[in-house]
């Protein structure tokens, strides 16, 4: 089942290229707004499932293209996203240290919005196309034997950061829990209908040109033991959001104006803008394009504020 909110955070069913209104469905359901919704609905997913298919297979759909989608998750409680969790086409020795950090929930936007781009002196801006899981139940201390029985569902997810803000070594929670910073959707894709998220194709797009195209069959740590170490810090609850990393290999600077969009195999495509209030710009290279000439760092920055003096 593919689930998404639309319009005015009406809960839809998609069937083909048309959603279906199920809110009555679930307007049973203790909430006060769409983000507790549908934790609420994760939550009681098994009483619910059969009642949804019956009112989306009865229900009038209205072409998707007709519609604003927005986030499948508006508000999580948690968002976890892995770093540094793929062996890079083979160019990693080994896997990293396992690791992780928080995005803020308020980072979350959907299909169709902006990512801003923020007034710090960052050297670039990229967004790192992702597969996310979403939780399914009440998370302590799992197991990596049964940790993909916690698993609820899956949607696409970008990871974006500002670089190389100051001071050195201050790095995560500024570079990543910046507003509009997680994009996330069109919907989420339950379980069932993902046999092996450890095969997935994950596009990333800019303008058109495709820059990020891998498979998640190259991820360091796999699904199974993400959940066993972040639920052996802190409890998740139905609706959080664990990203699973990227490989950095296809990143390049985001730049005002620029049309994203993500597609991950069986998760649909998520597309949205950037905007840059200062209008800075870099080049388009990818971090591979920089390594085959043998160049180091990420692409310098070419025009507008903060742009480094010439040595």
């Amino acid at each position: 089942m593919k689930l998404l909110f639309f319009d005015d955070f009406k809960l839809g069913v998609l069937t083909g290229d048309a959603v279906v209104d199920v809110s009555d469905t679930v307007k049973d359901i203790p909430h006060t707004g769409p983000h507790n919704l549908i934790s609420g609905l994760i939550e009681r997913f098994a009483d619910y499932k059969g009642r949804l298919e019956s009112a989306a297979a009865r229900g009038q759909g209205k072409p998707v293209s007709q519609v604003r989608i927005r986030p499948p998750l508006p508000k999580p409680y948690n968002v976890v996203a892995m770093a540094v969790n793929y062996m890079e086409d083979g160019t990693r020795s080994e896997p990293a240290p396992i690791n992780a950090f928080h995005k803020s929930p308020n980072s979350v936007i959907g299909d169709g919005d902006t990512m801003v781009l923020p007034d710090v002196p960052a050297t670039i801006f990229e967004g790192e196309a992702e597969v996310a899981l979403v939780i399914g139940k009440r998370a302590t201390a799992v197991s990596g034997g049964q940790a993909m029985s916690y698993i609820f569902g899956y949607t696409n997810f970008i990871d974006g950061s500002a670089r190389g803000l100051p001071p050195s070594g201050n790095t995560f929670y500024q570079m990543k829990s910046r507003d509009t910073f997680c994009p996330i959707g069109p919907y989420i894709v339950t379980a069932d209908e993902i046999p092996d998220p450890h095969h997935l194709q994950v596009k990333l797009w800019v303008n058109s040109e495709l820059k990020q195209n891998y498979n998640t069959s190259d991820m360091a740590h796999k699904i199974p033991r993400c959940i066993e170490w972040v639920t052996s810090i802190h409890t998740l609850d139905p609706g959080d959001i664990i990203a699973t990393g990227t490989n950095h290999r296809g990143l390049s600077g985001f730049q005002n104006g620029d049309r994203v969009e993500i597609e991950t195999e069986k998760l649909g495509r998520l597309r949205f803008n950037i905007r840059d209030d200062l209008k800075r710009t870099w080049g388009r290279e990818t971090r591979l394009d920089r390594q085959e000439k043998k160049l180091e760092g990420t692409t310098p920055q070419l025009t507008g504020k903060y742009t480094p003096a010439p040595r």
